[in-house]
């Protein structure tokens, strides 16, 4: 379980959030939402071990976030996150070559329902769509015991956000805990097992 204690975190004398607390079981999803500005994203940052609290504290199984490792992020901007020079397949394994783990990329873009014809191809020249199905599988190269997703439809079409939604519930039958970041009371009603509102 990912669990955030009383956490807190300022930029100047601007309070993002305050006293927080938030717990997240392995094997569901568990949903963040509110307005734009309200630090959902900045919640993600800090249950990942990327930012640290000014107060609190986040426990990941029971053990210290920075230390863990088993967690993986899914961005809402996978043009901004991936090499445009890398192929897909690349993109795909790099988390697995840093391991020294053999991979096979293939069967991973299976998985997420990504057709391996594309994994020849450059960032460019896959839709958006594609993009972020391929950062997803790069996520579960890592064996993530929690997936950190920061509105992973967001730039989407209605079409891929309904495949991502499946694929989110696949992740999470397969026992991997989902944090799920909208802005959209729908997709978050539609998929979480819990909710949290930020105001």
């Amino acid at each position: 379980m990912i669990t955030a204690e009383k956490v807190t975190v300022r930029f100047g004398d601007h309070t993002v959030l305050d006293a927080m607390d938030f717990r997240a079981p392995q094997g569901q999803i568990s949903g963040i939402h509110g307005r734009s500005g309200t630090g959902k994203t900045t919640l993600l940052r800090v249950l990942a071990g990327l930012q640290r609290p000014d107060a609190g504290t986040v426990l990941i199984d029971g053990g210290p976030a920075a230390q863990v490792g088993s967690i993986a992020m899914l961005d809402q901007h996978p043009r901004l996150v991936c090499n445009p020079r890398w192929s897909l397949t690349r993109i795909i394994r790099e988390p697995a070559d840093i391991a020294r783990r053999p991979v096979d990329p293939v069967s991973v873009a299976e998985g997420v329902g990504l057709d391996p014809e594309l994994l020849t191809r450059f960032p460019a020249q896959v839709s958006d769509g594609q993009l972020q199905r391929a950062c997803l599988a790069r996520a579960l190269v890592q064996r993530p015991r929690y997936l950190l997703c920061d509105e992973p439809t967001a730039m989407l079409d209605p079409i891929a956000t309904a495949d991502v939604a499946e694929l989110l519930r696949s992740i999470e039958v397969s026992g991997t805990g989902v944090v799920l970041v909208s802005h959209d009371p729908d997709i978050i009603s539609e998929l979480c097992s819990t909710t949290t509102e930020l105001r």
